[in-house]
């Protein structure tokens, strides 16, 4: 099983750079960066654990500018939004900056997705109803594909129009980088079993993780897919155990990712700590 490191990227922690090189060194086989453009401070939206909202989530860097400096100073490790939150961007703006980051880490980044989970924050920078996140983030991800595998591509959904329109630099990865999606709701996973490239769950919000992975791959099938091709992997939210880790294995999960605490000496305290998992785990 492969082993991933995730970071909330916050200012007052390591530097990216700092962290993609040690996770390189240690033998995690990927480096996750969350995205939060901003937090409003309205704070309506209850986060979805119920706890009361951790700083970090407002002190997070930009994960596009942080994978691709860790990009310039890594050579193996693979770089992974953990999840961007695509209905934020402009669509042609994200493709290229998707490709550019594809293309400077030589073809090591890995897609993840999802549509948040704040009202507001989706409110102030987008006009997609709350209701219609899933519709929009299908038309995105569809645009996107079309612009990193032709040459001239546009674009006409609900949501989503893009005239005829030239977008370089291509990514590496063709057709275009995995898209690996967040959603663990009852939606959020349909459309990762109908159109993803993997599935990236919190392991916490799941239930079951036994019926959860049966769900999901009896969903992928639905579709005519083949669950094998829908590689899993599993966020591990709360402190990873040999214990989970076993039975993820077992599930057939391909990744399971460690969710590092924000700040530098707690960051350093989590990684050492779980340094025998993945000595143990890590193929």
């Amino acid at each position: 099983m492969k082993i991933g490191l995730a970071t909330p990227n916050s200012d007052y922690g390591h530097r990216t750079t700092d962290m993609a090189v040690e996770a390189e060194q240690r033998g995690y086989d990927s480096l996750w960066v969350g995205e939060h453009s901003h937090i409003p401070a309205s704070r309506e939206t209850p986060h979805p654990a119920g706890i009361e909202l951790p700083q970090l989530y407002w002190h997070m860097r930009d994960p596009f500018t942080s994978l691709g400096a860790a990009a310039a100073v890594t050579s193996r490790i693979k770089l992974v939004t953990g999840v961007c939150l695509v209905l934020e961007h402009e669509v042609l703006d994200l493709a290229k900056s998707v490709a550019t980051l594809d293309e400077v880490s030589d073809g090591r980044f890995l897609f993840g997705v999802g549509v948040g989970w704040n009202r507001e924050e989706l409110a102030n920078v987008s006009a997609v109803p709350w209701a219609q996140r899933y519709v929009a983030m299908r038309e995105t991800i569809e645009a996107l594909r079309g612009q990193w595998s032709q040459h001239e591509a546009g674009y006409s959904g609900t949501h989503v129009h893009i005239e005829p329109s030239w977008v370089y630099p291509k990514p590496v990865q063709q057709p275009g980088p995995p898209v690996l999606m967040g959603c663990q709701g009852r939606i959020g996973m349909q459309h990762a079993a109908e159109y993803a490239d993997g599935w990236c769950p919190l392991d916490d919000f799941l239930g079951d993780p036994r019926k959860a992975v049966d769900r999901f791959r009896s969903a992928v099938e639905s579709y005519g897919r083949d669950p094998d091709s829908v590689p899993i992997s599993m966020y591990c939210f709360s402190r990873p155990t040999e214990e989970k880790l076993e039975l993820y294995r077992q599930l057939g999960v391909e990744r399971t990712v460690f969710g590092a605490p924000d700040g530098a000496e707690r960051h350093q305290r989590f990684v050492e700590r779980n340094q025998h998992l993945l000595d143990t785990f890590a193929d």
